[in-house]
Parts: C-alpha cells; structure tokens; sequence
C-alpha cells in the first residue's frame, strides 16, 4: 500500500514542478520558452513533462485554470448583476489575463478557431461571457446597435499583444479609445 501512494506523490511533486517552472519561463521568455529547458529546471527528463501535459498548450492550459476560474466568476457576475462599466470592466480583466505571457494572446485568439485546441473550451467560455456582456451594453443603451463580441475579442487579443511590445499604459489607451468608439453616440447607428 505505501508503495502504491508513493509514486503518485511523486507524480504530484514533478507535475507542480513543471507547472512552476513553466509559469517562470513563460513570465521570462513569453509561451514559446523551451520546453526541454523547463523539464531540465523541474529536474524531470522531457518525457516526464509530456506525460503530464502532452502539449504546450495543455501546458498553457494547466497554468490558466485557476486564472480562468477567477475570470468565468467575474463574468458570471457582471452578468447577474449588471452595471454601467460591466463590459469595460470585462475587457480590461480579460485584457490583463491574456497579457501574463507574451505570446499568450495569439494563442488564445488561435484556441478559439481551433476546437481540438486544449484552450478552446476555456476560450470559448471567454468569448460567450463577452457576447453576453455586449449584448447587455447593447440592450441598456451603452454600446452602439452593431457592436459585438467578435469586437470585444479582437480588442482583448489586441491590447494584450500591445503589452508585448510597448506598455500596460498603451493597451489601456487603446481600450479606451475602443470603448469610446462603441459607445453609443448620437452618430452611432441605431438599427437593431
């Protein structure tokens, strides 16, 4: 019996080895570090690491869970409970999320187009709550008629990658600048 229990405490070590070391070199050098250089950090040999995660965005997706959870909650609540700045506050949440690695905003654009994608499901959930908020903003009057989620994604997928290349500030800039175009203005369309 205890022979049974200690591989799996084993298991359990080197899998919270990898996901640390992942999450520093991924911080460090953006979702395209080395994955060979992960498992050498982690002490597990390469094969180890795919056991655990046969892919790097399995990798990616394992890292994101918690972070996923806390964004889903937040939306579900923006929902519930809705307020005036609900979808700015959404867009700069999920902004910030898809902005913890560089690179990670390309992949999470590209788990949402691909449903075999270890990310699609969790993405998919992330474009559905910002459709949902839109569709709010638009029925309470705070967006144009024609605004949409796609829109929202875009922007999302776009002010992060802003953080890749010139600053938080930047990204806020263009969310804002984005918002404000949406807003429903007395120019704005307003078919439905």
């Amino acid at each position: 019996m205890t022979t049974a229990r200690r591989p799996r405490a084993d298991a359990r070590r080197n899998y919270e080895r990898v996901l640390a070391e992942a999450d520093a070199a991924f911080r460090e050098r953006g979702v395209e570090a080395s994955l060979e250089s992960i498992a050498r950090a982690a002490s597990v040999a390469i094969g180890t690491l795919y056991g655990h995660f046969p892919t790097r965005r399995a990798l990616v997706g394992a890292l994101l869970r918690e972070r996923n959870d806390a964004l889903f909650e937040l939306g579900d609540r923006l929902i519930a409970q809705p307020r005036p700045d609900a979808l700015a506050i959404w867009i700069r949440s999920v902004t910030e999320h898809a902005a913890t690695y560089s690179g990670l905003a390309a992949m999470l654009a590209d788990g949402l187009d691909d449903e075999n994608s270890e990310l699609h499901a969790s993405c998919a959930r992330l474009a559905e709550i910002g459709d949902r908020l839109v569709a709010l903003a638009r029925e309470s009057g705070i967006v144009r008629s024609d605004a949409t989620g796609a829109d929202v994604t875009a922007l999302t997928t776009a002010a992060a990658a802003l953080h890749d290349h010139l600053s938080a500030a930047d990204a806020d800039r263009l969310i804002t600048v984005t918002l404000d175009g949406l807003a429903r203005t007395a120019r704005s369309p307003v078919t439905s």
